[in-house]
């Protein structure tokens, strides 16, 4: 007999490097759920604000500091916290975050010796946290096979995206995140990614 789920303002989180599907598996998640009779709030970051807007410009500059990225960042998810994922919970909704603050903890902190975790922490602060975080892991060379335009012979895309692979890693163990290979055919990892959210709306 199949449990009934349970309608929870839960706050998910599907985050990765670039590649590992978290845009397609949020959908593919909002999907089962609202199938299940669910509210479900299905956003992104950067956000389409204007902070995120002005954001994706200065992602393609290369002469933006990496201390801009993060603040610019931290400005957007504070916004997109309290004007719409806060709202949305209060409204008992699950809320679904294709990439949230490990993107920022991990990318930031990799893409500069002057950032440090601690930092972009800090300056997420108000920030409210995940109820539910899944990291998906995959190969940086599969995941650039799935990028558009990228060159798979630049090393240091390669050398980056190795490095910030590590460190999602190695967060996901300390902070007790679920890890799910992604590597794997699109319906098993999202059967694994539903696995988790089941248990906790039954």
């Amino acid at each position: 007999m199949q449990v009934k789920l349970k309608q929870k303002p839960i706050f998910i989180v599907l985050d990765g490097i670039d590649g590992c599907g978290s845009t397609t598996h949020s959908k593919m998640l909002k999907g089962c759920l609202e199938s299940e009779g669910l509210k479900v709030c299905l956003t992104k970051e950067p956000t389409d604000s204007e902070i995120g807007k002005l954001l994706r410009v200065y992602l393609k500059n290369k002469e933006i500091p990496p201390t801009t990225d993060a603040l610019l960042f931290a400005a957007d998810r504070d916004l997109h916290y309290h004007s719409e994922i806060k709202k949305k919970l209060d409204e008992g909704c699950i809320v679904i975050s294709d990439r949230y603050i490990e993107s920022s903890i991990i990318y930031q902190s990799v893409s500069s010796t002057d950032i440090s975790v601690n930092w972009v922490k800090l300056i997420n602060k108000f920030a409210g946290k995940p109820d539910i975080t899944i990291i998906l892991d995959i190969d940086p060379r599969i995941s650039l096979k799935r990028k558009i335009d990228l060159d798979l012979e630049k090393f240091e895309e390669m050398s980056f995206l190795k490095k910030v692979r590590t460190l999602y890693i190695n967060r996901a163990k300390e902070e007790g995140y679920h890890l799910i290979n992604s590597d794997e055919i699109i319906e098993l990892v999202q059967e694994n990614i539903q696995r988790i959210v089941n248990d906790r709306l039954k």
